[in-house]
């Protein structure tokens, strides 16, 4: 999933919730869009709608002439992936967020309240060849069986339908995944079941800022798993006592800009997990997800 998704996110459909909620919160919306693909609206439509009950007016191909009596140019962001409740109207957070995207894709995606036996584990991967994949993603998801998940393996594309992801991610119980732009889909996950980012070397900062304080405002069970030197395809590169390896932190400071950082532990990085160590997490993820599926469904 290219990191385009995220941003989708955090630059343009949370800002616009915010927007809408701290200028219109108690007004009629008309949204008017300007050089919108027409994949754009057809994957994001289900959202769009939910923003407002009118038509979305693309200005690429409309030739009207609408009135209005105000207008706001632009949109309004707490400093990317997040929602301060004190600078809304109506003190909204990332919950109300989940229950917005609930309401946009839940329409025919109900979870079922059957009797489960085994928790729902998705496995969130990354394909192509953009870094940060998982290496042995076969053993994971075995080991994961064995600790008692039902597993399924989500690597989505592009050109997959969100109401398909929603309908999988909102009927499961846990997700794991190497931080990555697929990991967005954690805020189609219920509050309270559980979200497992595994952390690559480096990526410290980044994965706090994208996916850890979100899916803790919005009530889900977070955990981390922060691999080892011996786990990053960096090792084949590097020594582990080259500062790179060493001290990630002190290497982005001293020596490289941002870009170089972002190529090296973002793109050229792909991970191998520990499946001795990290069965130990999947074991409490499990305690954490089969006491919300016996509450939850």
């Amino acid at each position: 999933m290219h990191t385009g998704f995220f941003h989708e996110f955090s630059d343009g459909f949370i800002p616009l919730y915010v927007t809408v909620n701290t200028i219109f919160p108690y007004q009629d919306v008309v949204l008017v869009v300007l050089h919108a693909c027409d994949w754009w609206t057809r994957k994001y439509s289900e959202l769009l709608r939910t923003f407002s009950n009118h038509l979305i007016i693309n200005l690429n191909n409309d030739t009207a002439t609408h009135c209005f009596p105000s207008a706001s140019v632009g949109m309004i962001t707490h400093y990317g992936m997040a929602i301060n409740p004190a600078l809304t109207p109506k003190s909204k957070t990332f919950k109300h967020l989940r229950t917005f995207l609930d309401i946009a894709y839940n329409q025919n995606h109900k979870v079922q309240n059957l009797p489960k036996f085994r928790p729902l584990l998705v496995l969130a991967g990354c394909i192509g060849s953009i870094g940060r994949l998982l290496l042995n993603q076969n053993e994971v998801k075995l080991d994961a069986k064995k600790v008692g998940f039902n597993v399924t393996v989500f690597e989505p594309t592009c050109g997959t339908p969100l109401k398909e992801s929603y309908a999988l991610i909102n009927s499961s119980h846990a997700m794991v995944g190497i931080h990555s732009a697929s990991l967005t889909h954690s805020l189609f996950l219920r509050p309270g079941s559980v979200f497992m980012q595994v952390v690559p070397l480096g990526a410290e900062w980044v994965a706090e800022v994208c996916f850890e304080r979100s899916p803790r405002a919005m009530g889900l069970e977070y955990m981390e798993y922060r691999i080892k030197a011996e786990e990053s395809s960096l090792i084949d590169k590097y020594s582990k006592d080259e500062m790179i390896i060493k001290d990630p932190v002190a290497f982005r400071g001293s020596y490289i800009s941002n870009l170089e950082t972002m190529k090296i532990y973002l793109v050229d990085q792909n991970v191998k997990l520990n499946i001795v160590r990290f069965r130990e997490y999947l074991k409490e993820a499990y305690m954490k997800a089969k006491k919300f599926m016996d509450k939850e469904g």
